[in-house]
């Protein structure tokens, strides 16, 4: 007895008695399944944003091309702590830490570029070199160590933050220096973070956003073009069957945290360069917001769904919801509360369609 054929569409599987679906019928089911799946309402809830930014344009502020600019500047640091965060939640992981890296990474970064006078490659490379051994450290603890990934970037977490607060003295490193007689030796702010800082295509666009869309496009071309993107899915979608299937699964994890720590690290650097400062207080929250951009962008919390299209959805949704909170003199507490809700709707529109 002959097999019958069977089509997948939309990730659903159909079986066809007697003949394939036409042409016509399997786009129209691709084009259905996409609306209504996760980059669909992706799509949806950046629409309702930006129509609310038209409804309440705050005095025509919105109308206005700074409006935009800045808030994109505003969210690339978070975007590209949330280009790591989506390897890391595709391949069945989280990642606490990526906000005390960030703060740990900064420090570091302003006391060898303003206290040190370190060459700007030289920096680079040490802030980077701190982020991946930190990452690496999250890889040893769930991949080879088998601790849940919650637990493990929690310990993280909190030792990174302590030690950016420990490697400062408590004090954010800036360009003013404290003499012994209670006075302040002022140094000029390094070349690395006026490059950082400043904003190119005739002041239309900042250096971070370029910075921010470089990394988008680093992972979008491993999680689309490379093996090891196929592997990450895999290893979200189905940990053991990927094991069996020959999938290097300890090797990928752990890869999978440091090039989240290292994306960290290049956040750290950003942040450093537009505070012009090293505060081991920043970036507390930040995760959180880079978990919500990812989650609110489509990629399934329980691993093996989603991509880098979906998270700069995400970025974008979050970032201007926080721009046009912002431009109405909405309170922090109230911007903080709506993402919290924002965060438990996004989780529960993931189920929609599967039930």
């Amino acid at each position: 007895m002959a097999h019958l054929p069977v089509d997948r569409v939309g990730g659903e599987s159909w079986r066809v008695r007697g003949e394939h679906p036409g042409a016509a019928g399997e786009k129209a089911g691709r084009w259905q399944a996409g609306w209504h799946g996760p980059a669909g309402r992706a799509w949806l809830a950046l629409v309702l944003v930006l129509a609310l930014g038209l409804v309440f344009p705050a005095d025509g502020a919105f109308h206005q091309w700074a409006t935009h600019r800045d808030a994109l500047r505003q969210s690339s640091v978070y975007g590209i702590l949330a280009c790591g965060l989506t390897v890391v939640i595709l391949s069945g992981g989280i990642d606490l830490s990526v906000g005390s890296v960030l703060a740990l990474v900064a420090v570091v970064t302003a006391r060898l570029a303003i206290h040190l006078g370190w060459p700007a490659w030289l920096v680079v490379t040490t802030a980077l070199a701190v982020g991946a051994l930190l990452g690496g450290v999250n890889g040893w603890l769930t991949a080879r160590l088998g601790l849940q990934p919650f637990i493990a970037t929690l310990a993280t977490m909190v030792f990174a933050r302590g030690l950016a607060k420990w490697s400062s003295g408590g004090m954010k490193v800036s360009t003013a220096v404290p003499e012994l007689d209670g006075s302040f030796r002022y140094l000029e702010v390094p070349a690395l973070f006026r490059w950082i800082d400043t904003r190119v295509l005739g002041g239309n666009l900042s250096v971070v956003t370029i910075l921010f869309l470089a990394c988008a496009v680093l992972c979008g071309m491993l999680l689309g073009r490379h093996a090891w993107g196929r592997w990450w899915s895999a290893i979200g979608g189905n940990e053991e069957a990927a094991r069996r299937s020959g999938v290097p699964v300890v090797r990928m994890k752990a890869g999978a945290y440091v090039l989240s720590g290292l994306l960290a690290a290049v956040a750290g650097i950003c942040q450093a360069a537009q505070e012009q400062q090293g505060d081991p207080e920043t970036g507390a929250g930040y995760e959180l917001i880079a978990i919500a951009m990812v989650v609110m962008g489509g990629t399934k919390l329980t691993g093996g769904e989603g991509g880098i299209g979906r998270t700069l959805l995400g970025v974008l949704t979050v970032g201007y919801l926080e721009k046009i909170l912002s431009i109405h003199a909405v309170p922090e507490s109230g911007r903080l509360m709506l993402m919290g809700v924002l965060i438990v709707l996004a989780v529960l529109t993931q189920g929609l369609g599967r039930r």
